[in-house]
């Protein structure tokens, strides 16, 4: 657990899924700082004069990554300094006492809506996208709307007094996110018994130019456990790469970056932590 009662940039509002990850790590007192896009999360974690730090989505186990946020991290002044695996559970909710079939809409975050496919097809409901979980909640406790449900976690029901009507209506109930725990670089201190990092580099269109960089990892003993490529801007079929990595120990991980190295163009250590935990 990071900083008692720190304050910490998340995308979206009370009873998000962002929440729930952010309290797993940084600590149940901690005060969030709610966002309308990924892009403030990180600019406020980045001004030490607004937080503490931030807590960032990167990955889903359905819908894959993110893509736009890792372009975000590169840009920024911010290190990973720790992660959390939260398993999603999505709720149809709505106010006390409205049923099932007094229904017309069902109001979510397009990912939510996506997840829930299954159930969603067996009624004839309008659906419609909304910025956030969380909001689609909140919306429907503000404006006491009798014929509106949302999707959310069961967290955001509680805090907005709804009902749900129908627990855990995601397809697949093996269903996680992954999400990264951030700071400014300047505030970044050794993470003990850290056994994973992340880092990004270029490699130039030579054949077996990667190839010859994965191998290293290999032959060091570390997990490779995420390849991202990425085409780099002007260049001709270039590509840059964000890489997770497993590894026993630290002295492991430098040896592996000393054999890489000399392989690769602007290697950048975005952070080294312990692998996280799956609440």
């Amino acid at each position: 657990m990071e900083n008692k009662g720190a304050k910490i940039s998340i995308q979206g509002y009370r009873g998000c899924f962002h929440e729930q990850a952010a309290k797993q790590f940084w600590g149940v007192d901690t005060e969030m700082i709610c966002c309308d896009t990924f892009k403030e999360v990180v600019t406020i974690a980045g001004n030490k004069t607004q937080s503490n730090g931030g807590t960032m989505a990167i990955e889903n186990s359905i819908a894959g990554s993110i893509l736009p946020n890792y372009n975000l991290l590169k840009k920024s002044n911010l290190r990973i300094i720790g992660e959390v695996y939260l398993t999603i559970k999505q709720n149809l909710m709505a106010l006390p006492g409205i049923r099932l079939e007094d229904i017309r809409e069902v109001h979510s975050h397009p990912m939510a809506l996506l997840q829930c496919g299954d159930f969603l097809d067996k009624y004839n409901w309008k659906l419609v996208e909304s910025e956030d979980t969380a909001l689609s909640a909140q919306k429907i406790s503000e404006h006491k709307s009798k014929t509106i449900a949302a999707i959310a976690s069961s967290v955001a029901a509680d805090i907005y007094g709804l009902d749900i009507l129908a627990p855990e209506i995601n397809t697949m109930k093996k269903n996680y996110t992954r999400f990264l725990m951030l700071k400014r670089a300047d505030q970044v201190t050794e993470v003990e018994n850290a056994n994973k990092a992340s880092i990004y580099f270029y490699t130039d269109h030579t054949k077996g130019s990667l190839a010859k960089v994965l191998t290293k990892i290999a032959e060091n003993d570390v997990n490779l456990s995420k390849l991202q490529s990425f085409p780099i801007p002007g260049t001709n079929w270039e590509y840059s790469f964000h890489a997770d990595l497993e590894f026993g120990n630290l002295d492991i991980f430098h040896k592996t970056l000393s054999s890489i190295v000399p392989l690769t163009r602007n290697l950048k250590i975005y952070g080294v932590y312990k692998k996280g935990k799956t609440f």
